[in-house]
């Protein structure tokens, strides 16, 4: 695989997106706090600002309350729920579903 191009910042955060499991998905709070910082906006700066789509998988990134939220790859959020649904997981009413047990939460 080839190596990430971008700030050292955003490196470390497209890093641990590659950690996310195909039909998972994480918050911003929860990637926030595997980094070990409480800048939550700076991590959504960083996922939004991800330019390897589909080798990093930003689009695995909700709100905390399971709203699936903005999207900046290929199609807008749309595009955000198209990939999320390959990938078996449903979105309803710009939520995901079953946000609970599809959470991944990092170890």
């Amino acid at each position: 695989m080839r190596s990430l191009t971008g700030l050292p910042f955003q490196r470390t955060h497209w890093e641990a997106l590659k950690r996310i499991p195909k039909g998972k998905v994480t918050t911003y709070g929860d990637l926030a706090a595997y980094l070990g910082t409480k800048a939550v906006r700076a991590v959504g700066t960083a996922v939004g600002r991800n330019p390897h789509a589909l080798e990093v998988p930003f689009h695995r990134v909700v709100r905390s309350d399971g709203r699936v939220g903005s999207y900046s790859g290929e199609g807008g959020v749309r595009g955000k729920i198209a990939l999320l649904a390959s990938e078996g997981v449903q979105v309803r009413r710009g939520r995901v579903v079953d946000f609970p047990e599809k959470r991944h939460r990092f170890v």
